[in-house]
């Protein structure tokens, strides 16, 4: 019997072939990162204040500036700790009668009865346009400005789901090109969108693409090379999206209205149904559906791209993974040491998606250069991946884990003194713990667990969820008070860290080959029969991106 493994070899297991399709499908974290974090610059909220239509008479006919104006109509309140002019209420005077001159003296208002702003807001936006301003989501209007990032992960929610059934169903290109064609559709849409339903419904379109679409990128590069690549290309594949997020805040600083920007987002998804023609389906899906004739004529295609000869008995052609579909989500829950397991690690999934996703968000309200803050604190996850690897084989997975979520906890007070500085650590941080839950999950459960539950996207369910939570958890509390997400970011992640270490440590350890082996450790640890296979089989695990998606079964 020839496995695919044993045949891809023999074709080559990261020849020309692969990288070109690698070099390709990369270009999808590109977009996937402006989709992702476009919020900061699309959903922008300039200084505001209410609209006084009187006023503004008075203050063009003076020569007035917008400072002036909002100084004679909005009264000092405090905003975590410091007193600032009001948002959301001002003095509610008829200034047909008021004595004030072209002086600007401040009139006597402080006995004055204030208002909640009922002719709208004027902002201070300096030229750039987005949303929030279009539709005046402020004030008591705030959270609907959250729910377009929530809205998001609501597609991504639906979406990893429904893309993978699409990819055990009808293969991974097909699944892959399904979603460029709804990105390219739906970021459009959101675009041109005439009125905030409308927007809302639209970006939950495009999240139920992207996210697929980038799922089915990983998926795809990481079947058609070799063993001892996969890891590699899947640290690669999540480098790509860290690109994308530098390559944001360059758009977003020339492209200054938030439609063209969602334009400029959108357009390489509609390059990508180009691709049609340079991309192979999966051979492991093909074989998976018994279909060898195609599975030949591909990898014979690999091969002489890669400049091989194929020798192997192509005829009896097995499917590694076959036992997998045998699995399923109760496997997780139904014995002592696998729930535990899979409750600590979920926790770690939600808390990972909310605190990454809100530290992103967090850059849009911090005030200062927001286009220089957020290309730094892109910068610093490029070494969070090179981190990791450095020190899982000399400390263990444990350690570094909690050293990562803990690292984050000890971050959030400091950022009271250096806001700026600490929090880009601080990212590095909850890079390093997001990317270590893959290690984690691949090295605690039997590898036709991880395939069979894991291509359903159980966990990344868990970090759309979070998602979900994160905007409304960010903003809604910055209202209150600036720094008391960071509260509740640096709880989150001590509680995280303290999980981590009553996981068994996997360094060193036998891989389980079935449920029995995470029950009984020690039973494992007695023998190391087919260590070195199960080695070999668990490193087609891919490297899982900093937004959360799932695994996907090979």
């Amino acid at each position: 019997m020839t496995a695919f493994d044993d045949l891809l070899e023999e074709a080559g297991a990261f020849g020309r072939c692969q990288r070109r399709i690698f070099a390709l499908l990369c270009l999808v974290s590109l977009p996937f990162a402006g989709v992702y974090a476009g919020i900061v610059f699309q959903g922008f909220t300039p200084d505001h204040w209410c609209r006084d239509p009187a006023l503004a008479e008075r203050r063009q006919a003076c020569g007035w500036s917008l400072a002036d104006g909002r100084r004679l109509t909005a009264p000092l309140v405090n905003v975590s700790g410091e007193l600032q002019r009001s948002s959301c209420e001002r003095y509610e005077v008829d200034w047909n009668v008021t004595a004030l001159t072209c002086e600007a003296e401040e009139p006597h208002l402080s006995g004055r009865r204030t208002t909640a702003c009922k002719e709208g807001w004027e902002y201070d936006y300096e030229g750039r346009q987005s949303f929030v301003t279009e539709f005046d989501l402020v004030c008591s209007r705030g959270w609907m400005a959250d729910m377009f990032q929530a809205s998001l992960n609501v597609g991504f929610l639906v979406g990893s789901i429904a893309i993978g059934y699409l990819a055990d169903r009808s293969g991974s290109k097909m699944s892959f090109l399904m979603s460029a064609l709804m990105n390219a559709v739906a970021g459009i849409l959101v675009a041109v969108s005439p009125n905030y339903t409308s927007l809302l419904v639209f970006r939950s379109l495009s999240g139920f693409g992207v996210k697929g679409g980038w799922m089915a990128g990983q998926v795809l590069i990481t079947e058609m090379v070799g063993v001892e690549f996969r890891r590699t290309v899947g640290v690669l594949y999540q480098m790509f999206f860290s690109v994308g997020l530098l390559i944001l805040p360059l758009l977003a600083f020339f492209i200054t209205d938030w439609r063209w920007l969602q334009l400029a987002i959108t357009a390489p998804y509609v390059l990508f149904l180009s691709s049609y023609r340079f991309i192979p389906e999966s051979p492991r899906w093909l074989l998976s559906q018994n279909k060898k004739s195609q599975v030949v004529k591909i990898t014979e295609s690999i091969a002489k791209e890669n400049r091989r000869v194929l020798s192997k008995n192509i005829e009896t052609l097995t499917d590694d993974d076959a036992d997998s579909n045998s699995a399923s989500f109760m496997d997780l829950i139904r014995t002592p040491n696998m729930r535990t397991h899979s409750l600590i690690l979920s926790y770690n999934w939600f808390t990972s998606a909310v605190v990454y996703q809100g530290w992103i968000m967090r850059l849009g309200i911090l005030g200062g250069n927001v286009y220089v803050d957020f290309l730094i604190s892109g910068l610093v996850e490029f070494p969070a991946a090179f981190l990791i690897l450095f020190t899982i084989d000399g400390m263990g997975r444990r350690l570094p884990f909690a050293s990562a979520t803990w690292w984050l906890c000890s971050v959030c007070p400091d950022l009271f003194l250096l806001k700026t500085t600490v929090a880009r650590i601080g990212r590095l941080g909850i890079t390093m713990a997001f990317d270590m839950v893959v290690f984690v999950n691949t090295e605690l459960y039997p590898t036709f667990v991880l395939a069979a539950v894991l291509s359903a996207g159980t966990w990344g369910c868990l970090c759309d969820v979070g998602g979900i939570v994160a905007p409304f958890l960010l903003y809604r509390l910055a209202v209150i008070w600036l720094e008391l997400p960071l509260i509740i970011f640096g709880f989150l992640a001590f509680l995280a860290g303290g999980l981590v270490l009553l996981l068994p440590e996997t360094r060193g350890v036998p891989l389980p080959d079935s449920i029995q082996d995470v029950e009984f450790p020690e039973r494992s640890l007695q023998t190391d029969v087919g260590q070195n296979t199960n080695e070999t089989r668990r490193q087609i695990s891919p490297h899982i991106g900093a937004d959360g998606a799932s695994l996907q079964s090979w």
